[in-house]
């Protein structure tokens, strides 16, 4: 089982002029490995650094960085985590080495008995999802923009105007996950619950 906490929750919104404000969820991961997962942009590293200090934790101690995708708000700090292994969509590295695996034939990379990283393309074609058992044995998905907010579930306008570079598998992800977890983290929102009708929802989506 993990601790899991958001230390930040992402938002996302558009002006008058097409300009949009946003910064993606950032959450950490206590358990067998501490992990932190999407890094924010790389102007907040003073406010994960903090973050991290109320629950006792500082950079050196994370193990593991997962990115779940490369777009720059998700990836913007890590570079303060150096003794961790990096899991950048379907990249995986530490320092100058890269490891080659499988995400591309739809295999999960298992971190601990708690804590795995499966392949949920769509958003980008390298996407990536952390399934995480909870202290409450719960499961919890931190899904990056798999799914943007819970509002996407009921108008997929919204993830789809996000940008989806294959928004049918997208839709296809999006109901797998849904489907095992208890509670979606999604990328620029809070978290939620995952109920039947959600899942009916999202299946009803599916191209």
């Amino acid at each position: 089982m993990s601790e899991i906490a958001v230390l930040f929750n992402g938002y996302s919104t558009m002006s008058a002029n097409d300009e949009m404000t946003a910064n993606c969820t950032c959450t950490l991961i206590k358990g067998a490995h501490n992990i932190i997962v999407d890094t924010m942009t790389a102007w907040d590293s003073d406010k994960i650094i903090s973050a991290l200090k109320s629950h006792g934790v500082i950079p050196e101690d994370i193990n593991y960085v997962v990115s779940t995708h490369g777009h720059s708000d998700h990836i913007g700090n890590n570079n303060l985590f150096l003794k961790a292994k990096h899991i950048v969509g379907f990249s995986i590295s530490y320092k100058d080495k890269y490891y080659i695996f499988p995400f591309d034939k739809g295999q999960e990379y298992v971190i601990n008995e708690s804590v795995k990283v499966v392949p949920t393309p769509g958003h980008t074609l390298s996407d990536v999802t952390v399934l995480v058992k909870s202290n409450q044995g719960e499961q919890v998905a931190i899904t990056g923009d798999l799914f943007e907010k819970h509002e996407d579930i009921e108008d997929p306008n919204i993830w789809l105007e996000a940008g989806s570079e294959d928004k049918v598998q997208q839709a296809r992800n999006r109901s797998k996950i849904a489907d095992i977890a208890d509670w979606i983290m999604p990328g620029h929102g809070a978290q939620f619950q995952v109920t039947k009708e959600l899942r009916q929802t999202l299946r009803k989506q599916i191209v």
